[in-house]
């Protein structure tokens, strides 16, 4: 059985979750990645056109999106990011400590 350890942060770029008010989902994604202690940050697209444009250009069309960096870091949002087990969250986090 895996052991997860706590979050080197260094090792990873953090995770950008691009949100809108009055969005559920938005608000089950950042409690998700919240109570597992990972750390990131939230653009809220409705108040920040800019960023509602890029995402839009990155072929978006709902939220929430969320990025590792200028990647997308799951498919699918929330729903994409609840399907994910520890073990694939933190190995796509670049977690390096991850022990038997």
């Amino acid at each position: 059985m895996k052991v997860l350890t706590t979050m080197n942060y260094r090792n990873y770029k953090m995770l950008t979750v691009y949100s809108k008010n009055n969005c559920p989902f938005c608000e089950k994604a950042k409690h998700l990645l919240t109570t597992k202690g990972i750390e990131f940050k939230t653009v809220m697209i409705d108040e920040v056109p800019d960023a509602r444009e890029w995402l839009i250009g990155q072929g978006h069309r709902s939220a929430p999106q969320i990025y590792k960096g200028d990647e997308l870091f799951v498919e699918g949002g929330y729903q994409g990011l609840v399907r994910l087990s520890d073990e694939e969250l933190f190995n796509k986090l670049g977690e390096s400590s991850v022990s038997n």
